[in-house]
């Protein structure tokens, strides 16, 4: 099965910020968008089997998002 997983980028606080309505419970965050993804492969999941779901392989789908302002020069 696959679990799509929100990755945002929190320009306030420097982090990535990992979210899921298909993984309850999941709230993480990192600095960087790599350790990010390292976090994801343990805790989804651990936080599948703590809600029941047993499954002998995980396929996870990013969807990503950052915004950046950036200043006018004219």
């Amino acid at each position: 099965m696959a679990y799509r997983i929100n990755l945002i980028w929190d320009p306030d606080a420097a982090v990535w910020v990992a979210t899921s309505d298909d993984v309850p419970g999941l709230a993480l965050e990192s600095g960087s968008f790599d350790a990010l993804i390292e976090k994801l492969h343990f805790a989804v999941p651990e936080l599948l089997q703590l809600n029941g779901v047993t499954s002998p392989q995980v396929r996870l789908n990013y969807s990503t998002v950052r915004s950046d302002v950036v200043a006018a020069y004219g």
